[in-house]
């Protein structure tokens, strides 16, 4: 197969694009020539070709130097896909249009826009202050908001590094133990038998009394009232041994993590003498606490603290006494007190947790000792008694609602929104303000400026991208690039019907 040049001449051999994989198609422009006219590319020079593979087109704009080549619009990068040189774009209506650079279709694309940052939230450009004084105000108000920002930011970490520590105080918890006796009744007392109308049950004919422990904080300024067990680890109600036996005179109820909390506790028992009970309360301490070794007790001045404060006294007495060795700071001299208690003459810091809790027990119960009065002229039958507890300080809640309260950050976020939306359209005014302001200047220039602009924008558009004083021309067509982009076009043509040709046949024999 031949081609044919522009005055009917048949086109050279070198017109014909060599079948190199390495090469990649040139994609066609639109030119103003006649309707109906094939589309040209830019010039493109053709380097001597290599090894296979090695060859590449260099494209390069008329009329500009060497040096500074654009790559074209529409150009494919990568391995060519399809036939070794791929097909020629073509721009006739009806076909498909060239593909869009990815950058300019960026332009074309509304991207997202990154949140504004904290510090130049709202702000006024130098320009509308200088025409708008009364501005100032507004930025010396959004000023103030960062030092108001910046100070709450500060508290909020400071509340949730407060946060983190126990906040306790202590508090009187006043116990009421209180008794109640149900004498024996005979048979005759009661009327019909147990299950019928006003009968008397069989278990009230035998002499009963009931315990009652319960207790409730003094002068607890919260409206939620804490359960009495939620105060305690375990309960434990020891009667007489010699009247309930040795299986039968241990009550006990200890924490699960399953245990609801209750207002109280109940023990009901048979019997018309009274009882000498013993009750053994271990409290809930959060965070635990331990009772240390009388030795080391006596030489931290700490009875029963939480460890945390335990190795802070133990630390304290290290360093007053000096006993952290000179040299090696991580070794601790022991004096002969420690030497008595840690059984060591030298030991790591990091051996104490270790060995300290050998020397940790649990806390001593409290112990209250009650006689449950079955006497029925006795009228005191309800004890009181106070005990020292810690509970969470009131100001720990407000710190936490504090933290996780949002419904600020959310009315402050639907005003900047408002702010923002403030700020552009006084960008807009302040540019339309701009423009009529250029035009009243001086409209000549104005107007000029305005359509260069415009053209650049529909260049930007459309993907128009040469010099259209050029290309008007009938010279530009006529420089040596243009019989080989013709010659690449057509043999571009034959390729493409070859592999619709190719395509149907091998529908056909399938």
């Amino acid at each position: 197969m031949s081609g044919r040049g522009a005055g009917g001449s048949p086109l050279p051999p070198a017109a014909y694009p060599r079948r190199d994989p390495g090469m990649l198609p040139g994609p066609a422009l639109r030119g103003p020539g006649p309707a109906g006219g094939v589309g040209a590319p830019w010039g493109c020079r053709l380097p001597p070709h290599g090894p296979r593979g090695s060859p590449r087109l260099q494209y390069q704009r008329p009329g500009m130097s060497p040096g500074n080549r654009m790559p074209m619009a529409g150009l494919q990068v990568g391995p060519p896909t399809g036939s070794p040189f791929g097909t020629a774009v073509p721009l006739r209506p009806g076909m498909p249009p060239t593909m869009m650079d990815p950058f300019r279709k960026r332009l074309l694309v509304p991207q997202a826009q990154p949140p504004m940052p904290a510090q130049r939230r709202g702000r006024v450009k130098q320009a509308i202050r200088e025409l708008v004084p009364e501005s100032q105000a507004y930025m010396d108000l959004l000023a103030f908001e960062r030092k108001l920002d910046q100070t709450i930011a500060r508290k909020r970490m400071e509340i949730q590094e407060a946060i983190k520590k126990p906040l306790t105080q202590k508090r009187k918890l006043r116990i009421y133990i209180s008794n109640t006796f149900s004498p024996s009744k005979a048979e005759g007392d009661s009327v019909g038998t147990a299950g019928t109308s006003g009968g008397t049950p069989a278990g009230d004919k035998v002499a009963s009394w009931e315990l009652r422990v319960e207790g409730k904080l003094l002068d607890d300024p919260s409206k939620q009232k804490r359960k009495f067990s939620s105060f305690f680890k375990s309960l434990v109600i020891e009667l007489d041994k010699e009247l309930y036996g040795p299986d039968n005179h241990l009550v006990e109820w200890h924490r699960m993590p399953t245990t609801q909390e209750t207002d109280g506790f109940q023990v009901k028992r048979p019997g018309d003498l009274n009882v000498k009970c013993t009750l053994l309360l271990m409290l809930d301490h959060q965070p635990p606490q331990y009772k240390l070794d009388p030795r080391l007790a006596r030489l931290l001045g700490v009875h029963t603290q939480t460890r945390a404060a335990i190795m802070q006294a133990l630390w304290l007495y290290i360093k007053h006494n000096q006993l952290q060795d000179g040299h090696e700071r991580e070794y601790i001299n022991c004096n002969r007190y420690f030497r008595q208690i840690f059984s060591c003459g030298r030991l790591r810091f990091s051996e104490i947790p270790m060995k300290l809790a050998g020397l940790l027990q649990h806390p001593d119960p409290i112990v209250i000792n009650h006689v449950i009065s079955v006497d029925p002229n006795d009228q005191k039958k309800t004890a009181c008694y106070d005990i020292d507890v810690e509970v969470d300080d009131p100001l720990k809640a407000q710190m936490s609602n504090f933290l996780a309260s949002t419904t600020n950050q959310q009315e402050i976020a639907s005003l900047d929104v408002k702010i923002h939306e403030t700020i552009e359209s006084i960008n807009q005014l302040k540019t339309q303000r701009d423009f009529m302001l250029s035009f009243s200047t001086d409209p000549q220039d104005f107007i000029q400026e305005w359509l260069r602009s415009q053209r650049r924008d529909l260049k930007i558009i459309t993907d128009v991208i040469g010099n259209p004083e050029e290309e008007r021309r009938a010279a530009f067509y006529h420089q040596p690039w243009a019989q080989e982009a013709v010659g690449r076009h057509i043999f571009a043509k034959v390729q493409q019907r070859r592999q619709e040709l190719e395509q149907v046949l091998g529908i056909r024999l399938t």
